[in-house]
C-alpha cells in the first residue's frame, strides 16, 4: 500500500489533501492491535515530541483545537464580566470558546490588505476596563506582530493567548508561534499542516497552569484511567469541575507520524506559495498578502489572494469548480454572523476585504501541473 488520496477521486485540484503512507498505517494498526485506545502512552509520547518541537516546557493534547482554546481561556481566568479581544477575520470557534467561558468577545480589525493579521493599534482601541486577555490568530500560518501585542499586554496587564491553529512550525524572530504568549493553542483538523482528523494541543511554560489544564482536560480527576489500568493508582479525587477533552491513542500516533513529516510539508507548501505569488501578485488586479518578511517564518497553512474590487467571487469560484479546482473563503468575518451581530465596533479594514478574499488549493503534495492549473484557471476567470 503506497501513498493514496481519497480527494483525487472528486477534484482535479482539491483544496487540501492528506497523504497516507505505509508508516502511518502500520503505526495505527499497532495501536489498534494493542487493545488500549483511550488516552495513554502514545498521547504522552505525542505531547513530549510536540513540546520538544516547539521548545515549550509543557504540551497538553486535547480533543480538538476548539477544546484547546476553551481550556486556554479558562486557564487565563476568563469568565463572566470579562472581555477578550479577538480578530473578527477568524474561524468562529475563537468567539464561541470565549462565550462558553462567560466572557464576551470584542472584535478587532486587520492590519490591512497586505497583512490580514490583527492590527495592534486597533487591539489597543478595543481594550476596556473589562479586558482580561488578547486572543491573537496567526492567520494562514503567518506570524502576527507579537512584539507590539506583547508590549501592549505587559503595559495593560493582560494575558496573551496565541491561536496557532494555522501555525505549527511557524516562527517569530526564531521562536515558535504558540510559545510567545502565556498559552498557545494548535489544531490538528484534517485540512491543517499537521492533520490528525480531530485533535489539538496546548503549550505553555507555566508549570502550575499546565497542571490545571491537565485536570480540566479530564473531568478534574487526580488520576487517569491509564494510571489505574497499570496499577499505579486505585482511586481518584475530583478537585474541580472539568471536561472530557482527552485525545485518544489512535489519533496520537497519527499525530506523531505527521509531526515527523511537518518540516517537509511546510517547506513544500512554501514552494507552492512562492509560485502563486510570482505569477499572481500584481496580475490583473490580484494581490497576495504576506510578502516575505525577514525574521518571520510562516507555516503557509493558507494561500489567500485578494480579488480586484470589481470581481464577483462566487462566479469565479463556480468557474474554477467547473475546471475541477476547489477553493474556499477564510473567513466570513465573525461579526457578520447572526449570533454576533451585537458587535459594537466598526471594522472598516475587515469589511472592505471580506468579499474579496479567495483561498486557493495548498498542500505539500500539489504537483506542478496542478499548481499551473490553479494559476491559469484563476487568471482566465478575471
Amino acid at each position: 500500500m503506497g501513498e493514496q488520496s481519497l480527494s483525487e477521486r472528486t477534484w482535479r485540484v482539491p483544496l487540501a489533501d492528506v497523504p497516507v503512507g505505509d508508516d502511518l498505517v502500520e503505526d495505527v494498526l499497532g495501536v489498534v492491535r494493542s487493545g488500549w485506545w483511550s488516552m495513554g502512552p502514545r498521547v504522552e509520547e505525542f505531547e513530549q515530541a510536540f513540546a520538544e518541537f516547539t521548545g515549550a516546557s509543557h504540551a497538553i493534547a486535547v480533543a480538538n483545537g476548539t477544546a484547546a482554546l476553551h481550556l486556554a481561556l479558562l486557564g487565563a481566568g476568563c469568565g463572566p464580566e470579562d472581555e477578550v479581544v479577538v480578530p473578527s477575520l477568524n474561524f468562529v470557534a475563537a468567539a464561541n470558546a470565549i462565550v462558553h467561558t462567560g466572557a464576551a468577545p470584542v472584535f478587532c480589525d486587520i492590519a490591512g490588505p497586505d497583512d490580514l493579521n490583527l492590527d495592534p493599534a486597533d487591539v489597543e482601541a478595543a481594550l476596556s476596563e473589562r479586558t482580561r486577555a488578547i486572543l491573537v490568530l496567526h492567520y494562514g500560518g503567518h506570524p502576527c506582530d507579537m512584539d507590539a501585542v506583547l508590549e501592549l499586554a505587559e503595559r495593560r496587564g493582560l494575558v496573551v493567548i496565541e491561536d496557532a491553529a494555522h501555525a505549527p512550525g511557524a516562527t517569530f524572530r526564531g521562536r515558535a508561534c504558540g510559545t510567545l504568549g502565556a498559552i498557545g493553542c494548535f489544531s490538528f483538523f484534517s485540512n491543517k499542516n499537521l492533520p490528525v482528523g480531530e485533535g489539538g494541543m496546548i503549550v505553555t511554560d507555566d508549570e502550575q497552569l499546565a497542571a490545571q489544564l491537565r485536570l480540566l482536560r479530564s473531568h478534574g480527576m487526580t488520576t487517569l484511567t491509564w494510571d489505574r489500568h497499570r496499577g499505579h493508582a486505585s482511586s481518584y479525587d475530583v478537585v474541580l469541575p472539568g471536561f472530557n477533552y482527552r485525545l485518544d491513542e489512535i489519533r496520537a500516533v497519527v499525530g506523531l507520524a505527521q509531526l515527523r513529516r511537518l518540516p517537509e510539508e511546510n517547506a513544500a507548501r512554501a514552494e507552492v506559495v512562492a509560485r502563486y505569488r510570482d505569477r499572481l501578485h500584481g496580475t490583473r488586479g490580484l494581490t497576495m498578502p504576506f510578502a516575505p518578511v525577514e525574521g518571520l517564518k510562516p507555516s503557509h497553512h493558507l494561500a489567500v489572494v485578494v480579488l480586484p474590487e470589481c470581481a464577483e467571487r462566487d462566479a469565479i469560484r463556480s468557474s474554477l469548480e467547473e475546471l475541477g479546482i476547489q477553493t474556499s473563503v477564510h473567513y466570513p468575518p465573525i461579526h457578520g454572523f447572526t449570533a454576533y451581530h451585537g458587535s459594537r465596533r466598526a471594522l472598516p479594514g475587515t469589511d472592505a476585504l471580506a468579499e474579496r478574499l479567495l483561498t486557493l488549493p495548498l498542500y505539500g503534495g500539489l504537483a506542478d501541473e496542478q499548481v499551473e492549473a490553479v494559476i491559469e484557471g484563476l487568471l482566465q476567470t478575471l
